[in-house]
């Protein structure tokens, strides 16, 4: 079943909350944001300040924020919940707002897959009727809540034309997804390895099957570069693909939190 505007919000399925009081199920007559993110995602405390920010703005209004980290990388439940509570307790120790934690995979199996949403930070709306209103990325919560809060967001054309827009966008991405995930396990199997010439060969596998993905083209420079060490092969490679970009000829998602396939220095 696809997730979309005019859908019932899912249930929240969640292990433990962090921060703020337990969300058992959403209230009638109340506006929530719930957004997905991950302490390794890019704009990190820079979102959490603009929904603490809305929050503080609205709260008056109806509006309830609750993050969700559902995708923190550590081997067990454990000490991704540890992991989270330092970065929390260092990084937004004054949030105005719920924090729940997922590990499980629940959450982004209610959420994430059957909107089509790939990237992090991701926002879903609830309105007042407790049916979704908004999916998409947070930068735009400020021009769209006014109109969610009053109520003529969800029957607008402008609304419908959006969530018409993000579905044709977003629903080729999981099964893109699908299609990297061999070539990602392999090549970071190679890197924990240190294998670079295995890395190499996954990476352009990958630029074979999907030859504007910008995360490939980035590795694969990264690679012959600064890992194998071959400037002949490598600076041709790296040139073309800042012509490339230039030109706008790529496809990436890192811009919504998608995780690049680079192997660290």
């Amino acid at each position: 079943m696809v997730l979309r505007m005019g859908s019932p919000a899912p249930s929240i399925k969640v292990e433990d909350w962090l921060r703020g009081e337990p969300l058992a199920n959403f209230q009638p007559g109340k506006v929530y944001i719930v957004e997905f993110w991950a302490t390794w995602c890019r704009p990190g405390v820079a979102e959490m300040l603009h929904l603490m920010r809305l929050q503080a703005k609205y709260r008056e209004s109806g509006l309830e924020v609750v993050a969700v980290a559902a995708n923190e990388d550590a081997p067990t439940a454990v000490e991704a919940r540890t992991k989270l509570n330092a970065w929390l307790t260092e990084k937004c120790s004054n949030l105005n707002y719920r924090i729940a934690f997922n590990y499980t995979g629940e959450m982004n199996k209610l959420w994430m897959k059957p909107s089509f949403s790939a990237g992090l930070p991701t926002s879903f709306v609830v309105d007042r009727d407790g049916q979704i209103a908004f999916i998409g990325h947070p930068s735009q919560l400020a021009e769209i809540l006014p109109e969610v809060l009053n109520g003529s967001w969800r029957t607008s054309d402008k609304a419908k034309a959006a969530d018409t827009e993000r579905i044709a966008t977003s629903e080729p991405m999981p099964r893109q997804q699908a299609l990297k995930k061999p070539i990602d396990d392999r090549f970071w199997a190679a890197v924990k390895l240190e294998d670079w010439k295995t890395a190499l060969w996954a990476i352009e596998e990958g630029i074979a099957l999907m030859p504007e993905d910008i995360n490939f083209r980035l590795a694969h420079a990264h690679l012959l570069l600064h890992k194998i060490q071959d400037m002949w092969t490598g600076l041709p490679v790296m040139r073309q693909l800042v012509r490339d970009a230039t030109r706008q000829k790529l496809r990436g998602f890192d811009d919504h939190g998608a995780r690049p396939t680079l192997p660290s220095d």
